[in-house]
């Protein structure tokens, strides 16, 4: 598993398991077996996924059966936009802490650029999320959080949180794939020393699922004898940005992470850089405030 070095001093594997909809102490005790057994060892979750207690729960289980301590496994978690605000975001991130049964979090990211109850293009989001970081950075500086970040920000409001933020945050965290590449963030991010981080790098779970069925990337997959996730999910790490595919099969969850002994040739890079329609397959931060 290769790792990436945060800005923090902190290393984090640069590929990770999302858990978004998993749910059920069942379902994730299985997935995350699969997962750790495969050698993952970074977890995805957030506050609003409600499968936090399932996760702390199963890994007190599996950590030791696997041979692993604490501080083998990265654990991310999330801000929900219910809980934007001082007082709420403190209390959200030790819910999570308790949750998981972890003590500490590897990285804590504000998940999206809004808060509940306010209209997009309401000041309001703008003054909850600068106190969000604010809370965020004190409990950095607490040792409760190792890192923090932000989740879904556009470029602008990267910008404003980089000129009224005493610390840098550690990772963007963003939907990035072949058919929605985000240029100017991954510029934004290598410039500033954050990391970049794809979700949805295989595009929407919908059974039309365009990236998954693009003839140009299946051509790719068959040229090197991989899967077409296996070579979306190669194209991203292979440029230095994080991934966390999501899967509750163990078959595909294995595979996800062997993408480490294979390399795309520049000529492969183009063609899935051609791909970009800009499509987002989740939702679209830039109607934020």
């Amino acid at each position: 598993m290769r790792h990436v070095v945060l800005n923090t001093g902190c290393s984090m594997p640069i590929l990770g398991l999302g858990t978004f909809r998993i749910t059920g102490s069942e379902q994730m005790r299985k997935t995350l077996e699969a997962a750790l057994s495969s050698g993952y060892r970074s977890i995805d979750t957030a506050g609003g996924y409600n499968n936090e207690k399932d996760i702390g729960h199963s890994l007190q289980k599996l950590m030791p059966k696997c041979g692993l301590e604490r501080k083998n496994v990265f654990l991310t978690s999330k801000l929900a936009p219910r809980d934007q605000g001082s007082e709420k975001c403190r209390q959200a991130c030790l819910k999570s802490i308790s949750d998981l049964q972890c003590g500490y979090l590897d990285l804590y990211l504000i998940h999206w650029p809004g808060a509940q109850g306010f209209q997009h293009s309401d000041d309001g989001n703008r003054t909850l999320r600068r106190q969000s970081w604010e809370e965020m950075q004190k409990m950095h500086q607490e040792g409760l959080i190792k890192s923090i970040g932000v989740s879904n920000y556009t470029p602008r409001h990267m910008e404003e949180l980089l000129q009224n933020s005493d610390i840098c945050p550690a990772v963007l965290q963003i939907e990035h794939h072949p058919h929605l590449i985000q240029h100017e963030l991954v510029k934004m991010c290598r410039s500033k020393g954050i990391l970049f981080q794809a979700y949805s790098s295989l595009g929407t779970t919908s059974d039309t699922n365009k990236l998954l069925s693009d003839p140009a990337v299946k051509a790719v997959a068959a040229q090197k004898k991989k899967t077409v996730a296996q070579v979306l999910l190669r194209w991203a790490v292979q440029q230095g940005i994080g991934v966390i595919p999501k899967s509750t099969n163990p078959s595909h969850i294995r595979e996800n992470m062997d993408i480490f002994d294979m390399e795309l040739m520049q000529e492969e890079m183009q063609t899935l850089n051609s791909l970009d329609t800009q499509k987002h397959y989740c939702w679209d931060p830039n109607t934020i405030t």
